[in-house]
């Protein structure tokens, strides 16, 4: 039986590079033989439209499991060519949250969804819409291996940070208290700025050795491949966006102490 680890990939603020970390480390993940669901808890349906699925023609996904309409497993899509599992969402899903108001234990919902199919997968990962509201929280609440914060490497970035900290405590305290944050990424690095490299130097101040080594660098082709419905490990494995997520998932693994071999990807 598969040990499933669940990581929620969480920023209140837009534009992070919090979509874009949740496929493609989870194509890399993929790669290196790892069996890979992406939880796309957004109702801006961003990780399903950059793998290639048309949001509006999803008539179930995340939202009407989450209102119980209907079982998990029917509603995921699965995609042998990018090595990975979508449980898809749709506009409709910004409804849940008030029609999950009355439910009682609503911030459990998702985390009860997973956990009878948690085993069937190496990492499931959540990817959250960029707001502290109940969809978050839910997401929150179910990660119980831990939350992965991108934080971009421009001054702004850093505003939002103590915000989602105590958010993340506040959840911790009242709701799941085994909650901790498991790695923090820096995303769209610029090293022609000194900007940049302050930041990196104030994010590892703040948060310690909970910051990944691999740094995400601003890269065309990251930016380019949702355009094409792939992963970078499909659209531009070369490139150096393709690299830095084929490095960050090494060292997620290396990490996780995952002992399969992962020096030789999987064909």
């Amino acid at each position: 039986m598969t040990l499933g680890k669940i990581y929620t990939i969480v920023n209140q603020k837009g534009g992070v590079g919090k979509t874009t970390t949740a496929i493609n480390l989870g194509a890399y993940l993929g790669n290196f033989g790892q069996k890979v669901l992406i939880i796309d808890i957004d109702p801006q349906s961003n990780a399903t439209s950059c793998l290639g699925i048309n949001k509006h023609d999803i008539d179930s996904g995340t939202y009407n499991v989450l209102i119980g309409a209907q079982p998990i497993l029917p509603q995921i899509l699965h995609n042998p060519r990018f090595k990975l599992s979508l449980l898809p969402s749709s506009p409709a899903l910004a409804g849940a949250e008030i029609e999950l108001i009355d439910v009682q234990n609503r911030e459990y919902s998702l985390k009860n969804i997973l956990e009878p199919i948690k085993y069937r997968y190496d990492y499931i990962l959540i990817d959250c819409p960029p707001s502290l509201g109940l969809l978050t929280v839910n997401g929150l609440v179910a990660a119980i291996d831990g939350v992965l914060i991108p934080v971009q490497c421009e001054f702004l970035a850093l505003e939002g940070l103590g915000q989602l900290t105590r958010t993340i405590n506040l959840v911790k305290t009242s709701l799941y208290k085994e909650l901790e944050i498991r790695g923090v990424i820096l995303t769209m690095f610029d090293g022609r700025t000194n900007l940049a490299s302050d930041v990196v130097e104030e994010v590892r101040r703040y948060f310690g050795d909970q910051v990944f080594n691999t740094i995400i660098p601003r890269s065309i082709r990251l930016a380019e491949a949702p355009s094409y419905g792939q992963p970078i490990s499909i659209y531009a494995p070369e490139s150096t966006g393709g690299q830095a997520y084929k490095a960050l998932a090494k060292e997620l693994l290396a990490a996780d102490n995952i002992h399969k071999t992962i020096i030789q990807e999987v064909t």
